[in-house]
């Protein structure tokens, strides 16, 4: 598949992830008396990716999110001379979908991005449960670690197949219940990106833990997996991989 259309999908799944996963949190969570809470913000960005996945993980692989690219560069998944242009890919959707969720909300007249927070990542006084830098940085690593495990190995061409998109999305819904209360959960560095872009001050501010946390996961997972399994198994993927049919699908 051409780098083109990979990147092509790459946009719409994240533009998706962070629509309907940060759109779910501005509109939707606290709505007077059926308003869909944290436990609904968790499951929506889990169906961002399940449902993108499915249908494009054939195309680039689905990774929407930074961390994954650079955690399946660091398992042998996939190609380094990609990555860059995958995770710009990622951001400028994730700026593009913060935009249009912009646009809605503002369509309430009383609607304040300061005061609403705008789905933004954040530690200290910005934490949703008032959690601090070393609390928010151990979520953040540790969950990231854990979602990519999930990723890799429910991709490896020795894991059943057809059900990556399922685990993938099942895990993301996990571990956004744990951090919602800590960090209002990223685990994704371009998701963290759009609406810090619109609330600026202090989420541009805090950004930077949201791009070295996840990141720093994603290596860990990266290194860990190829460690457990044998650099044998993951190096046969990658060999693989530039075939869209056998394409690690995330």
């Amino acid at each position: 598949m051409k780098l083109g259309n990979r990147l092509a999908a790459e946009f719409v799944g994240t533009f998706w992830l962070v629509l309907c996963g940060c759109g779910s949190a501005v509109l939707a969570a606290g709505f007077p008396d059926v308003g869909i809470g944290w436990l609904g913000v968790s499951l929506a960005f889990g169906l961002t990716v399940l449902t993108m996945a499915y249908a494009l993980g054939h195309v680039s692989g689905a990774h929407f999110n930074p961390a994954v690219t650079v955690g399946l560069v660091l398992a042998k998944r996939f190609e380094a001379k990609d990555a860059i242009a995958y995770i710009v890919t990622q951001v400028v959707a994730a700026i593009a979908a913060a935009a249009v969720l912009y646009v809605i909300a503002t369509g309430q007249s009383d609607f304040s991005v300061a005061e609403s927070g705008f789905a933004a990542n954040g530690y200290g006084e910005h934490s949703p449960g008032g959690y601090g830098l070393v609390a928010a940085l151990v979520t953040e690593v540790v969950l990231t670690a854990g979602f990519l495990f999930v990723i890799i190995g429910a991709t490896d061409r020795r894991a059943p197949k057809g059900f990556g998109p399922l685990a993938i999305g099942l895990a993301l819904t996990l571990v956004h219940l744990v951090s919602i209360p800590v960090t209002n959960a990223s685990i994704n560095p371009a998701r963290s990106t759009g609406p810090a872009i619109f609330v600026g001050d202090w989420a541009l501010g805090q950004l930077w833990l949201f791009w070295v946390a996840p990141i720093v996961g994603a290596a860990i997972a990266g290194f860990a997996y190829r460690y457990i399994t044998g650099d044998a198994g993951v190096d046969d993927v990658a060999e693989t991989a530039q075939d869209p049919s056998d394409a690690p699908q995330v």
